[in-house]
This record gives C-alpha cells, sequence and structure tokens, in this order.
C-alpha cells in the first residue's frame, strides 16, 4: 500500500514509527524510497529497482521464521499452499477437515493457479509449496509425488472407434477429445 497510515496499521506499528523507520533506512541506503506530495506517497525509481531484492530478503526472512517454529511444533503458523484448480474441488474438501484436526494452529493460505504460476511463485518464494500433477522439473524445486492418480477415458457404449481397446495415440478417434486449456499440467500429460 502507498498510504503510510494504512501501512504502519498493517505493520503494527504507529504511522510515526513507520515514517521514523523508513527516513531511517533512506538514510543508510543513502537515497530516498518515497516521494511525499500532499496526500500521495509514490515509490521512487531507486525503490522500484530495489523492490525485487526487498521482496527476497523478506521471503527469506519468513522462511527464517517457519523453519524456528516447525522446531517447537510439527506445523503450526502461516503456510502458504498452492493447488491446480483440477485438483482442488476433489483433494481439498477432505484434506483441510484433517488438517484443521489435527494442526489447529496451521493457518493455510490457499492459492488456486495454473502449474506454471505456481511453479514460479513457489520458485520465488511467494508460496511455500504446491500440488500439481507430475512429471515436473525445476532446478529450484524438489517434488515429491504424495499419491497415485489413475486416470479414465469414458465414450458413449457402442462407440465404434473405441470397440477394441488400447486405443492407439494416433488415432482419429481421439481428436475428438476435450481437453483443458493451454497451461493446464493435465492438458499436457494427456497429450504427451
Amino acid at each position: 500500500t502507498l498510504h503510510f497510515g494504512r501501512a504502519a496499521k498493517l505493520a503494527g506499528v504507529s504511522q510515526p514509527a513507520l515514517s521514523s523507520q523508513i527516513a531511517e533506512m533512506e538514510q543508510r541506503l543513502n537515497c530516498r524510497l518515497f516521494e511525499r506530495g500532499g496526500r500521495s506517497v509514490r515509490m521512487t525509481d531507486e525503490a522500484i529497482t530495489l523492490l525485487p531484492r526487498i521482496e527476497r530478503i523478506l521471503a527469506d526472512i519468513r522462511d527464517v521464521e517457519t523453519t524456528a517454529r516447525r522446531g517447537r511444533t510439527a506445523m503450526e503458523g502461516r503456510f502458504r499452499l498452492g493447488i491446480i484448480p483440477t485438483v482442488a474441488p476433489y483433494l481439498l474438501p477432505r484434506a483441510l477437515p484433517e488438517l484443521k484436526k489435527h494442526f489447529p494452529a496451521l493457518l493455510l493460505e490457499l492459492r488456486e493457479a495454473v502449474t506454471t504460476s505456481l511453479v514460479e511463485d513457489t520458485a520465488s518464494r511467494k508460496l511455500d509449496a504446491f500440488i500439481a500433477a507430475l512429471p515436473l522439473d525445476h532446478p529450484g524445486l524438489i517434488t515429491e509425488a504424495l499419491f497415485p492418480d489413475r486416470f479414465f477415458l469414458a465414450v458413449p457404449s457402442g462407440d465404434p472407434a473405441f470397440a477394441s481397446p488400447p486405443v492407439p495415440p494416433e488415432s482419429p478417434a481421439l481428436e475428438r477429445l476435450m481437453l483443458l486449456e493451454e497451461g493446464h499440467c493435465l492438458r499436457e500429460q494427456a497429450l504427451a
């Protein structure tokens, strides 16, 4: 937020204390981070340049805090979990009540998105983890299979194109398949 009063409230400090901390940081960095004018505040070019590094540092701090908390109890505190839309409606209704029952101090933040988005957000530490279909290969991530998933093809009974399974991938019958939009990992698996 570019409003010092709201930012102070989010940080849990008074507005004068926040202004003082910002002034101290500007002095330490020897550059202005914000331009204040009347009722408006905007980030300077220097602040915009520094923002990605600041976000990475804050993510590292959150990571250290999470690691330290995990030493005290198994799962407590904030955990940002991403999940693909094709899995969420089936997995979450069963998993969430169990998580709440066994880990009442866990503050789960959910984000539903396609795999490419979840990979980027987890690699940049905007998410702590995500659930998607395998295979998945990214140098900055560790993957672990949670459970096997079986897929089935349903066709009208008596359809001659599917009379004798298995249907080879080059079969013209498969041209009639309805698939998810591009970007969904399950589409990529079906086409592989």
